[in-house]
């Protein structure tokens, strides 16, 4: 089922799904590149480093992209149902505010409480569960309350939204060498991988982040298989309980390798980022991370491309930062 999903994925199906984001009445963004040499990043590497700022995208994160496909390719008027720790949750309610239809957030535990304030605001019920137990709900509000479950990352069709931001990156820089994206379930980093390889530049290395206590897909590469885990990490919204069935098919035809980063490598990511004028939340840090920490190789004189993936972080997170 999914290399058949996968095959369906073709350039064409890709740029269509690019034309419904851009007139989406969600108001998605082309969000800008910014050259790493005009900002004041303390980049020590010998690369050519463009930053893509996703960051500042509507929502703050580069989730809408996805969320405006997946409504744009649904029936109007139906009862939603997801699961998220904070990005896709806060796009799924601002989304069904927009459409006027119901929805459920169905949010793990350990994500920050001011996240599950903040989506209940746009009037989208909120259930805080342990990690584990979230399919399990999931599936309850599918059986017991007829709702319509849209997944926040295993969808072709938010897949093909989130290619849009790879898409984008060609726009910016035609042919990049080395393009990193963080990876929780997946969906950012198979739908930026797949425009990229898609759209001829088959030499490009496309590489995805986790952290270290959230490596779902890092290990479901060692195994060859979709694997889940218990996933931890200061980066919630990299820690889904399972890597994606579909991204990891996609990913493992197109993306070169997984690296790993610590929650300590991220923190000082975030910290360092916020220094210089970027307001990125941990999993918006985690590509940055990467890069700043020497994990990717052979960038030496390359031309690069990170994305800064989100921005949604609170003053009472910020607060336990190192400054």
């Amino acid at each position: 089922m999914e290399d058949t999903a996968v095959d369906l994925i073709t350039l064409q199906m890709l740029q269509a799904a690019q034309a419904t984001v851009r007139a989406s009445p969600l108001g998605v963004i082309n969000t800008p590149m910014i050259p790493g040499s005009q900002t004041t990043l303390p980049l020590n590497t010998a690369c050519d480093i463009h930053i893509k700022m996703e960051n500042l995208q509507r929502t703050g994160s580069f989730k809408i992209r996805g969320v405006a496909n997946q409504f744009a390719r649904r029936p109007a008027g139906g009862r939603f149902v997801t699961m998220s720790a904070g990005n896709y949750g806060k796009s799924f309610a601002y989304a069904t505010k927009h459409y006027g239809t119901q929805g459920k957030v169905v949010m793990p535990e350990t994500a920050p409480p001011s996240r599950s304030v903040l989506i209940q605001s746009f009037g989208v019920e909120v259930e805080r569960v342990p990690t584990s137990r979230l399919v399990e709900v999931v599936n309850r509000c599918v059986r017991q309350e007829n709702m319509t479950f849209l997944h926040p990352h295993d969808d072709v069709d938010l897949i093909a939204g989130h290619a849009s931001v790879g898409l984008e990156i060609l726009e910016a820089v035609p042919n990049p060498d080395v393009v990193v994206a963080c990876c929780g379930g997946g969906g950012l980093l198979a739908g930026v991988a797949a425009a990229v390889k898609l759209s001829g530049c088959e030499n490009a290395r496309v590489y995805g982040v986790e952290p270290t206590g959230a490596c779902t897909m890092f290990r479901s590469f060692a195994e060859g298989r979709p694997v889940g885990m218990d996933a931890k990490s200061i980066a919630a919204g990299l820690a889904p309980p399972s890597a994606g069935r579909v991204p990891y098919a996609l990913c493992r035809r197109y993306v070169e390798e997984i690296v790993l980063v610590s929650d300590e490598e991220i923190e000082s990511a975030v910290s360092t980022l916020y220094r210089s004028g970027f307001l990125v939340e941990p999993s918006g840090a985690a590509a940055f991370a990467a890069v700043a920490n020497d994990r990717i190789p052979d960038v030496a004189g390359k031309t690069v491309v990170l994305i800064l993936s989100g921005g949604n972080i609170g003053k009472d997170e910020l607060a336990h930062f190192p400054d």
